[in-house]
């Protein structure tokens, strides 16, 4: 399966992030796929931020829950993540993976610099 990444990659503070993960090779519904949204800031290690599901249900990391929200449209077999409030500290590579049985798969990521 291969996933790559897409979003804006400049949002400004207190704006809304919209990315996008196209996937092929694999149907986002198949059991059983998780599909993850994770990212790297500057100097730090990677922070998982959710999943979802084949099955549609999702997770999320309980410090960006309030603000993070995952979803995917099947006929486009893509995901989506948006997270809003953003702040400078939100300054990532994001990346989506998906986890099949003990296989992860992983884009090449997209980066998301919050700047004025």
């Amino acid at each position: 399966v291969q996933l790559q990444e897409s979003g804006p990659g400049l949002v400004k503070p207190s704006q809304t992030l919209s990315l996008t993960c196209t996937v092929s090779g694999g149907s986002i519904t198949t059991n059983p796929y998780y599909w993850s949204w994770i990212r790297q800031t500057p100097g730090k290690g990677l922070e998982w931020i959710g999943y979802i599901a084949y099955s549609g249900s999702t997770y999320y990391s309980p410090s960006l829950k309030s603000r993070t929200s995952i979803s995917r449209d099947n006929a486009k077999n893509t995901l989506y993540l948006e997270m809003n409030s953003l702040k400078p500290e939100d300054t990532a590579v994001y990346y989506c993976k998906a986890t099949y049985y003990r296989m992860d798969y992983w884009g090449k990521g997209t980066l998301v610099t919050v700047s004025s």
